[in-house]
């Protein structure tokens, strides 16, 4: 195994286990689950409804542009089922856009 094969998988299994957790916090508090694109080489991470102003989303922290990418690459667009440590999650990937930037949007079934 190379050197960068290692860090492949060391960023899947941290994409893996950083959507489990932001997908068990929309579960709990209810709400879609919005990736925002921003400048500094991370995206910004909201829980609420795509539908209302970004004011009114509840703004969860950041993730790393390598692990949000291993995030895409793990799922597609459209309805996923994934088991991630013995728990499966139902949801729907969605792309949109907030102001200017692209966004991923989970809707948690």
């Amino acid at each position: 195994m190379t050197a960068n094969s290692r860090e492949a998988l060391d960023v899947d299994a941290e994409a893996l286990a950083t959507l489990s957790e932001y997908l068990e916090l929309a579960l709990d508090k209810g709400g879609s689950l919005i990736f925002v694109r921003a400048k500094n080489g991370r995206s910004e991470v909201h829980l609420g409804d795509p539908a209302e102003s970004q004011e009114e989303w509840a703004h969860l922290g950041a993730v790393p542009e390598s692990v949000v990418r291993a995030i895409l690459e793990s799922t597609r667009s459209g309805l996923n089922e994934m088991t991630i440590q013995a728990q499966t999650y139902r949801f729907v990937r969605l792309f949109s856009q907030v102001g200017e930037v692209g966004a991923v949007i989970f809707v948690v079934a």
